[in-house]
């Protein structure tokens, strides 16, 4: 669920609400992916791939998070060369 450009709100397998805020996005081999984190400005968080993996009939974008280890890989390069100017560091 969207509140703004920059925060989505997802729920964890558990149902829990998780707020992330969006860093980069893009879009590879006809899949939409955003890179994520769960830190404010300013703060050390972890971040996370999620795969837009709506439907046409959806209303509002529907993520997952990217659990396949070389998907996962891949996208992180990427988005490691999409954001080499910040201050974001990929381990």
């Amino acid at each position: 669920m969207m509140e703004d450009t920059n925060k989505i709100v997802i729920k964890d397998d558990e149902g829990n609400e998780i707020e992330l805020f969006v860093l980069e996005a893009t879009k590879i081999n006809g899949a939409y992916y955003i890179l994520t984190t769960d830190a404010q400005e300013d703060e050390d968080g972890e971040c996370y791939i999620l795969k837009d993996v709506s439907k046409p009939e959806d209303a509002e974008a529907v993520y997952q998070f990217v659990e396949n280890e070389d998907e996962l890989n891949f996208v992180g390069k990427i988005f490691a060369e999409l954001m080499e100017d910040t201050e974001v560091v990929f381990e």
